[in-house]
């Protein structure tokens, strides 16, 4: 008698929505353990209540500026097919490769715990685009220091237009 498997559920790792501590609200572990019953019982409110949260606090914070990675392990937690990964802006970078990605684990279906894990990418793409920068800057301030003789005769009176009387 063959058995017929359920799909394997999983919450792709993600950067926790940012928002400012308040006792009672959405911290790092509850978003990670929200996402890690929603990927269980497939229902949103369901997964609120064992989280300690409401149903529309849980959509509040999906619609909250910077919540792409945890509105895109949202739908991949439900089973949506939601395509590539959203990008990253440079704040999310920065978050990610200070503070790393959380990731829900399920173990059976249900749902153990939650994993911090170091985004070394993340990391490597801020000190890209950080050097970029900073090339971008000495190439400025070269460019400046070509152009600096020209602007210092004008200022110093070389530039001055010439007396033809010599009386005062």
């Amino acid at each position: 008698m063959s058995q017929t498997r359920k799909p394997r559920r999983h919450v792709p790792a993600f950067a926790p929505v940012p928002l400012r501590y308040r006792s009672g609200g959405w911290t790092p572990g509850k978003q990670a353990a929200f996402l890690g019953f929603l990927a269980a019982t497939r229902c949103v409110r369901t997964a609120a209540r064992h989280v300690g949260m409401s149903r529309e606090t849980a959509y509040r914070l999906r619609r909250k500026p910077g919540a792409g990675s945890f509105a895109h392990a949202w739908n991949v937690a439900i089973g949506e097919n939601t395509g590539p990964a959203p990008k990253v802006t440079l704040e999310e970078l920065r978050t990610r490769a200070v503070f790393g990605l959380l990731k829900p684990l399920l173990y059976r279906g249900r749902y153990v715990s939650t994993v911090r894990k170091a985004d070394n990418s993340a990391l490597l793409r801020y000190l890209a685009r950080f050097d970029r920068a900073c090339r971008d800057l000495d190439r400025e301030c070269r460019d400046e220091a070509r152009l600096a003789p020209c602007a210092a005769s004008t200022r110093s009176g070389h530039g001055a237009p010439i007396r033809l009387s010599s009386a005062a």
